[in-house]
Parts: structure tokens; C-alpha cells; sequence
């Protein structure tokens, strides 16, 4: 069993880490407003969904225990459809 100043250094490791997920999120909205500008300035769709499904199954296909396939198509999906959101609201 793991003693609670163990766990606190745990804790303390998984902040870490989040914080790390933050900036590293900060940093991909950020490319993808870029994109989204490059989009309205070619009048191209926000939306393409064979972008959306080779990255998916790149990364999917990059999964590498303890991490599943599943796992990893779930979290992307939502940072994607999260990404398409802040995507569309920037372009307008």
C-alpha cells in the first residue's frame, strides 16, 4: 500500500504532468487558429473529415501500453471536436 506522503508525491507528479497537458494544449489551439485563418483567408471548409480520421488512426495506431487504442481515439476526439468548436467561433 502506497503511504500518504508516497501518494502526495504522486499527486504532486500528475499535477506536473497536467500542467505540461495544458501548455502543450495552449500550444496546438493555437496552431489551429492559424489553420482556421489560413481557411477563411482560401474560403475553405473548417471541417475535414479525412484530416480528422488519419490523425485518429495515426494516433490510435501509436498506442502503447498501458494505453489502449480506445483510449487514445476517445481523448483525441474530444480535443479534435473541441478544436473544431474554438476553430469555427474564430473563423466566424
Amino acid at each position: 500500500m502506497t503511504a500518504p506522503l508516497e501518494l502526495d508525491e504522486l499527486r504532486r507528479k500528475i499535477d506536473a504532468v497536467d500542467q505540461k497537458i495544458l501548455e502543450q494544449l495552449r500550444e496546438r489551439v493555437g496552431l489551429v487558429l492559424k489553420v482556421g485563418d489560413y481557411k477563411r483567408a482560401n474560403r475553405m471548409d473548417v471541417y475535414d473529415p479525412g484530416r480528422e480520421r488519419s490523425l485518429l488512426e495515426r494516433l490510435s495506431g501509436a498506442a502503447e501500453n498501458p494505453l489502449d487504442r480506445d483510449f487514445i481515439r476517445n481523448v483525441f476526439q474530444r480535443i479534435v471536436d473541441e478544436s473544431r468548436r474554438i476553430e469555427q467561433h474564430h473563423v466566424g
